[in-house]
């Protein structure tokens, strides 16, 4: 049973990103859950989000269109399936190619956590099909919170 559960354990591919925002996790979970303040830092560096529907609900779903600086869309959707305000929320992750075809299916848990005045961000990503999936996941989503680190220090 063990070398079962190994082997299942080494063939997940998963992602894990932490940050501490000068935050409160009341204002963290809010952006990320409402599509006005969604518009102004989702995205990769250089990204906008010119589509952004979101049922911020158990079971309600979401969908968004991340569009690169040069012109090109990239749809991303899925459905929530945890919300425990303030301090995490899970969601399905679907990424489709150009021609609405998904080619990646994982599923995300953001937690909140206060320290000492201070937010502890931690994104947790499963699911990927492979090294190179996650990797790219990691630069966007790395870049995203780039852009959130400034949207809540500045905006």
């Amino acid at each position: 049973m063990y070398s079962n559960d190994l082997a299942v354990a080494l063939e997940r591919v998963d992602l894990v990103i932490s940050r501490t925002f000068n935050a409160s996790r009341e204002m963290l979970f809010e952006v990320w859950s409402q599509p006005k303040h969604l518009v102004n830092w989702w995205g990769p560096d250089g990204y906008s989000l010119p589509f952004c529907e979101v049922d911020f609900r158990v079971g309600g779903a979401y969908k968004i269109c991340m569009r690169s600086p040069e012109g090109d869309d990239h749809w991303v959707s899925g459905t929530y399936r945890e919300i425990a305000e303030p301090e995490r929320i899970e969601f399905t992750w679907i990424r489709e190619d150009a021609v609405g075809k998904p080619w990646c299916d994982t599923v995300v848990t953001i937690s909140f956590d206060e320290i000492e005045g201070r937010t502890h961000f931690r994104l947790y990503q499963t699911g990927f099909d492979s090294l190179e999936h996650r990797d790219g996941h990691r630069g966007g989503w790395s870049e995203c919170l780039e852009r959130l680190w400034d949207y809540v220090t500045v905006g």
